[in-house]
């Protein structure tokens, strides 16, 4: 399989190797996240040559043998460590080895060690490492392929054609290795079901399973749409799920936490302020809606919506579903002091859609800069202040 080296993750580490907080790469089962621990190691050794570096992972049941607590784990990489050079330790799924946050902890507490760690996402999910490592860590998340990855992994030429294979296959690059299309799908549902059944599961006591697969099934088909706990548990109970909104919030919260899904709070352009319900939900991989529903009201809008809302999110934005009056902007993408709407059409090749586009964006008096995404297939124009943008282009940025 093709190896790409996603600089932008990887540079992050570089600029962060120096620092005595713990780095965890998170991520969606099958992201990348030990492809990129290679790549950096890589990096280390090419660049820091007299660095000693100690590697485990705990993929490989030899070092799961070797390590099987969290006092061998402690006590092996203490008698690795090297006097009078930069010591660094990569761990890969961390979770592997019993207790491995003690040892974690303990070889921070050290002083001796630049700490860099993956792991299951079940077990190293965002809002449980500050209960986990005593010390500070630093999160590094990492997304499934960006279409400018994917545009570098197949070598491609033609942008459009490209971002409609991209609409199709997504970003979940173990799937690129198979070429028959029905092989990649089964692919991508395997990963799902590690994830909801091995994961998701596993960590909260899961016993209603069915359930969790139909609050999935329910967010994928919604994904752009504005959703509450309380709407979903009536739709849900009227096809024979009796479920509380609170039981749905908490499982949408493990679908979240597990990076399957984000949610974008609304924000109100005018008051300058959050609001507090009909959050949406976005998929971390588009491709997952496709192997799992099929062609079932697959709307390629809403697939675009979609691969715009991650793509902001793997920039670095803050992204938010923007609301002035009665009228809905697709996304207020904020960094800093940078901040932009974003409206995402398939095709604005007719007047009324057109109009229909740009009429919240118009609405909108203060003068930060908006941003119409459609696949025009031209290059960038201007309407009104409206930057009239081709998504491929855009993307492909």
């Amino acid at each position: 399989m093709k190896l790409i080296k996603r600089n932008s993750y990887l540079s992050i580490l570089i600029d962060v190797r120096a620092t005595p907080d713990i780095k965890v790469i998170t991520g969606i089962r099958r992201s990348g996240k030990s492809v990129l621990l290679k790549l950096f190691r890589q990096w280390i050794a090419e660049n820091e040559p007299q660095a000693h570096i100690i590697v485990i992972d705990f993929n490989d049941l030899d070092w799961q043998l070797k390590l099987s607590d969290e006092v061998k784990f402690y006590h092996y990489v203490k008698q690795q460590y090297k006097e009078g050079v930069t010591n660094y330790l990569m761990v890969d799924e961390v979770q592997n080895c019993k207790k491995f946050e003690w040892a974690i902890n303990g070889l921070h507490n050290s002083e001796l060690f630049r700490i860099f760690i993956t792991g299951s996402n079940a077990f190293l999910l965002n809002n449980d490492l500050a209960t986990l490592f005593t010390g500070r860590t630093f999160e590094v998340e990492i997304f499934p392929f960006s279409f400018t990855e994917y545009i570098d992994y197949f070598g491609s030429t033609d942008l459009q054609q490209s971002l409609d294979d991209y609409m199709t296959y997504g970003g979940m690059s173990g799937s690129y290795a198979y070429h028959n299309s029905a092989h990649r799908r089964e692919y991508i549902r395997s990963v799902f079901q590690t994830l909801i059944v091995r994961d998701i599961q596993q960590k909260y006591g899961i016993r209603n399973a069915h359930l969790l697969t139909r609050i999935t099934d329910f967010l994928m088909d919604n994904i752009s749409n504005q959703t509450s706990m309380r709407g979903m548990a009536n739709v849900l109970s009227t096809i024979g799920s009796k479920v509380t909104d609170i039981t749905v919030g908490n499982y949408t919260e493990y679908l979240t936490s597990a990076f399957l899904f984000y949610k974008m709070r609304r924000y109100d352009v005018k008051g300058k302020m959050y609001l507090a319900s009909q959050d949406k939900y976005y998929l971390v991989d588009h491709s997952f809606r496709y192997a799992l529903l099929g062609k079932r009201n697959l709307d390629t809008g809403r697939v675009l919506e979609n691969i715009v809302a991650i793509e902001l999110l793997r920039r670095g934005y803050e992204v938010y579903a923007g609301v002035l009056y009665k009228n809905e902007i697709d996304f207020v993408a904020m960094r800093q002091s940078e901040k932009f709407y974003i409206q995402v059409s398939r095709d604005i090749s007719e007047p009324t859609t057109f109009q229909r586009e740009v009429k919240p964006l118009l609405a909108i008096r203060d003068a930060y800069p908006k941003v119409l995404l459609a696949r025009t297939r031209q290059a960038e124009t201007d309407y009104e202040g409206i930057r009239i943008i081709d998504i491929a282009q855009w993307l492909a940025r």
